[in-house]
């Protein structure tokens, strides 16, 4: 277990001011696959040429943030019997469908897998595209969630839902760098143990996108 060799930057938001800082150093819109963007091979160069797929497929995942007075993120354990990233920690988010827009997706997925209704959900703007090792190029669209949802996990999809401190989330103290073996080689990517949860992979590193954005000025 390795921590990251970058100096500690702590960011401190609340629900007054994290959507104003958002629409500053967010994307408007999706941005093209032909920008560079984060992905699972950021710590693995070597990996490129084995990656997966030539043609990406296009998805799309929602980041909710939930304006409590400590701002919280909500995340879901995916079920095991899933094809692509199955058990692990992942925002709401799938496949986008043909005629879906990125934002379509994140929003329907959202409903389907844990019953956020849209009218809770004020959408913010979008991080980097992030190419996953499975063959995604997915769009993470962040959103402010307002209270008075009510959260039902649907079982096909979602293990359990729960949520994390978004200060947890942004303290650069918790972006781990952690290895294990893959057909043969050590594979590196990010980690942010949370207790019982282990969050890593993607969705490490799109948390991890995240970060690099609001930190900046």
């Amino acid at each position: 277990m390795v921590k990251s060799d970058e100096t500690p930057v702590q960011i401190t938001l609340t629900s007054g001011n994290f959507a104003d800082r958002a629409r500053e150093v967010l994307h408007s819109r999706p941005p093209g696959v032909t920008q560079p963007g984060p992905s699972d091979f950021e710590l693995n160069s070597e990996m490129q040429g084995v990656a997966g797929p030539a043609e990406l497929r296009p998805a799309a995942v929602l980041i909710p943030v939930v304006a409590r007075a400590r701002l919280s993120v909500i995340l879901t354990q995916r079920t095991s019997h899933l094809s692509t990233h199955a058990g692990q920690i992942a925002f709401p988010g799938g496949k986008v469908d043909d005629g879906e827009s990125a934002s379509e997706t994140a929003l329907r997925e959202a409903k389907e897998e844990i019953g956020l209704e849209q009218q809770f959900v004020e959408p913010i703007g979008y991080l980097d595209w992030y190419r996953t090792r499975t063959g995604f190029a997915v769009s993470p669209l962040v959103a402010l969630v307002h209270p008075g949802f009510a959260l039902q996990a649907n079982p096909n999809e979602v293990d359990d839902v729960f949520e994390v401190p978004l200060e947890f989330l942004l303290d650069e103290s918790n972006h781990l760098k952690h290895c294990r073996q893959w057909q043969g080689h050590n594979r590196f990517y990010y980690a942010m143990p949370y207790g019982e949860r282990y969050i890593w992979g993607a969705t490490a590193g799109i948390i991890k996108n995240l970060h690099q954005k609001l930190r900046h000025e």
